[in-house]
């Protein structure tokens, strides 16, 4: 059973969570701790044991696919996100993407790396890159931040020259259903003198914050399926319901 908690156990720690980390202190509820997340805090996050193999989506236990995913097999092999986009994740990515709390990427990596640290390592970990207008507006790529954890556990360099957003999209999370399908269309392209310098690669972990429909994500795979790749991963810290 999906592990529902709502916003009022967590309505305490909110504020924290939006404030500079203080690194003996859990960022959401500022007890003593050695880690960014207290034992608590971290036990009540909305975790997502139980999702799509293929697409993340939260599912009952008894289900592998979900019903999308099982009529039309997508790009991608596999999917990872170990919580639910729902409060206080919400607001740790938030805080992370939107006022500059860069204290935030190494817990959100490190959440998402304690759900893969186990699998085999891809050729290539590769964050999904911001447009260079918003680059410059936000000063820093928040998948990229998210992914250095990971980087250092697979002994992965972080590939940031393969993939190159072309057109500045609307955020996903701002649009319906049918207009983040459309959204993501065309903004991408692979830099094809960087693909011939990397040689062949079988695997490739796609890492980002959040997967809403997976219309960013699917682009991105086109890209590289086109490109020979066969096993396409995407490594997320948080899905929708």
């Amino acid at each position: 059973m999906v592990n529902a908690i709502g916003p009022a156990r967590f309505w305490p720690r909110l504020l924290h969570a939006l404030k500079p980390a203080n690194s003996r202190h859990c960022l959401l509820c500022e007890a003593g701790s050695t880690q960014s997340l207290c034992r608590a805090c971290r036990q009540d996050l909305p975790w997502n044991p139980h999702h799509c193999q293929r697409c993340a989506l939260p599912l009952p236990a008894s289900a592998r696919l979900c019903a999308a995913c099982a009529e039309r097999s997508p790009r991608q092999s596999s999917a990872i996100a170990p919580l639910r986009y729902e409060f206080p994740v919400d607001h740790l990515v938030a805080g992370l993407k939107y006022h500059r709390h860069l204290e935030n990427a190494p817990l959100l990596g490190q959440l998402l790396l304690d759900a893969v640290k186990d699998l085999p390592a891809p050729d290539l970990l590769l964050p999904v890159p911001l447009h260079r207008q918003r680059l410059a507006e936000r000063g820093y790529n928040q998948a990229l931040e998210i992914a250095r954890p990971l980087s250092r556990h697979f002994c992965r360099p972080l590939e940031i020259r393969l993939l190159e957003r072309t057109r500045a999209t609307a955020a996903q999370m701002t649009l319906d259903a049918e207009a983040r399908t459309r959204n993501p269309r065309g903004a991408f392209r692979l830099n094809a003198t960087r693909l011939a310098e990397l040689g062949t690669l079988q695997s490739v972990a796609i890492i980002d914050d959040v997967m809403t429909t997976g219309a960013t994500l699917a682009e991105i795979a086109g890209l590289l399926s086109r490109a020979g790749i066969r096993d396409i991963r995407f490594w997320i810290v948080a899905r929708t319901p």
